[in-house]
């Protein structure tokens, strides 16, 4: 397959982007905001059950968002963490109910990255501005979160790490997807953390007025890791920016719903290399 590359699309009235070639037979997307059932401030897509909706509605909402996946029917499978802003990686690898069940446990014991190896077990870690990543390989898959904390741990490369090890890819199998996230102009923090970040990835890190990049340190993470340029696709908006279609913590001063990172791999799923 050529480089990663992500494109929206829409889907019983869902917005998604992802890549539609199923790299690896990996289906996956980031969803925007609209298309759901929740209620204000929540509206409409919350796929987050720890921000305060209603339960009912966050469920409704994962269904859609999974049937415009083309995973309708398997939501009782979702594998979603406990997201503690740690470098904690979950590994699914027992597609049977009970391996489901005993992975599902070990995420909700704190979790902030979920590499799965089995077909029909969906994987859903949810953001309002954090940065939501997904890798792909041949038959597996990681999904995920690194906010800053995450990020200068380089939780992304230790998920790039653990799913080479799982599936027995190499790097050069991997294509890496970095979702949207709170942009650098939007994201303002102490001189200490600025230069805690230039230190560990350079000065492309920041920009001046200790403004963060944390798209930059992550993508820069993934390229020491080994993934090439050509192999990691990025988006660029900014979801304190883009409220209209993002959830963000910052821009609505803590109150709001959460947009995910989806992925599973269908059974039988061939999909692009």
């Amino acid at each position: 397959m050529s480089g990663a590359r992500l494109t929206s699309i829409e889907s019983l009235g869902v917005t998604l982007l992802g890549d539609w070639r199923r790299p690896g037979g990996v289906t996956f997307a980031f969803t925007e905001r609209t298309g759901g059932v929740s209620p204000q401030p929540f509206d409409s897509l919350n796929l987050g059950d720890r921000c305060g909706d209603d339960e009912a509605c966050v469920r409704r909402n994962r269904a859609r968002a999974l049937a415009a996946l083309g995973g309708e029917g398997l939501l009782r499978r979702l594998v979603n963490p406990l997201q503690v802003h740690g470098t904690n990686v979950v590994v699914v690898d027992d597609g049977t109910d009970e391996g489901v069940e005993e992975a599902r446990r070990k995420a909700q014991e704190g979790a902030d990255a979920i590499v799965c190896t089995v077909s029909d077990v969906p994987v859903l870690l949810c953001y309002a501005d954090c940065v939501p990543v997904v890798l792909t390989a041949p038959g597996a898959f990681a999904v995920v979160h690194s906010g800053w904390r995450g990020t200068i741990e380089r939780i992304s490369a230790k998920a790039l790490r653990v799913l080479c090890e799982a599936s027995g890819a190499a790097v050069a199998d991997v294509r890496a997807y970095v979702g949207p996230h709170v942009g650098v102009a939007d994201y303002e923090v102490s001189a200490e953390l600025a230069q805690r970040f230039v230190a560990e990835f350079g000065e492309g890190a920041c920009q001046p007025g200790n403004h963060l990049d944390l798209g930059f340190c992550v993508a820069q993470a993934l390229h020491d890791a080994g993934v090439s340029a050509d192999a990691l696709a990025s988006c660029d908006v900014s979801t304190a920016s883009a409220t209209n279609r993002f959830f963000s913590y910052r821009a609505s001063g803590g109150t709001c719903g959460r947009h995910g990172a989806l992925a599973f791999i269908p059974g039988g799923a061939k999909g692009e290399v």
